[in-house]
């Protein structure tokens, strides 16, 4: 596949830094002319995985970095998101669908990144979240 181009930012981590995650997808909807469904599974994952990397990873610690990059080509737009944490076992997270987790109010994120991406893959310890979404 071919690589198009790659962009790449860097965000403290702060909650407010989830408006710049969003204007990054609003810009990538605008250049690939993303349809309503695909950009609403982009900007669903990539705001849980990096509010996953500011809250649990980073612990909001403004002084640490959570960094997105980017891959574009003409069938596939993928994002890694890494923080510096001590990273996460993703097969140890509950279900959130089961009976005693249901009513749970948080827990839903990987779950919900793991059903709106293509191909999802957990590296680095748990560091890192690579997600691919096909065009």
């Amino acid at each position: 596949m071919e690589q198009l181009s790659t962009q790449k930012l860097e965000l403290s981590s702060h909650p407010g830094s989830i408006r710049t995650v969003e204007a990054f997808v609003e810009n990538l909807a605008r250049v690939f002319n993303l349809e309503r469904q695909k950009y609403g599974d982009i900007l669903t994952s990539l705001t849980e995985a990096v509010n996953n990397a500011i809250n649990h990873g980073n612990c909001n610690d403004e002084h640490k970095k959570v960094k997105i990059n980017c891959i574009c080509s003409e069938r596939e737009l993928t994002f890694r998101v890494s923080d510096e944490g001590c990273g996460f076992d993703h097969q140890t997270i509950p279900d959130p669908t089961t009976r005693e987790n249901i009513c749970m109010s948080g827990g839903r994120g990987v779950f919900l990144m793991c059903h709106l991406t293509d191909r999802i893959t957990f590296m680095n310890g748990g560091r890192t979240v690579e997600m691919a979404f096909r065009l």
